[in-house]
């Protein structure tokens, strides 16, 4: 990721840890969460802003990577270590991440294209790259 991208997302998650899980800009009325995965070749903590559609107790993101060639780096810390931190406006927990298969995923993958249509667009710039929908459930409660 370049400087000027992870400068930017810093920015987001200051402005969402400040204002209570609120950010503005081009995220005006975008549900986000901030993502906390270990690094897969660092085994740092690494935070991620990722919009998230809400599923019973469940989180749902999409590794659409803006429909990049490539799956996004949380979607890789995620397969080599799949507990990670979720921060959801002012509520923090953990949780375990899957991948969502089959007729569920098609479900989810719905569902985010009638809150979020845009993400068709990621889809076709991704080409033969499907979009990951991975499900993120608490571990703490």
């Amino acid at each position: 990721m370049s400087a000027e991208r992870l400068q930017m997302n810093q920015a987001v998650i200051d402005e969402f840890r400040s204002a209570g899980g609120v950010v503005g800009g081009d995220y005006t009325g975008t549900p986000l969460l901030l993502l906390t995965t270990t690094g897969a070749r660092s085994g740092e903590p690494r935070t991620m802003p990722v919009m998230y559609l809400a599923d019973g107790e469940r989180l749902v993101v999409f590794a659409a990577n803006g429909g990049r060639p490539h799956h996004p780096g949380w979607y890789h810390n995620l397969l080599a270590a799949p507990t990670a931190h979720v921060e959801v406006g002012t509520d923090a927990y953990a949780v375990t991440a899957s991948e969502a298969e089959g007729a569920e995923r098609e479900r989810l993958w719905s569902r985010q294209l009638t809150t979020a249509p845009y993400f068709a667009g990621f889809q076709d710039r991704a080409g033969k790259r499907r979009i990951p929908v991975v499900v993120l459930t608490r571990t703490d409660a």
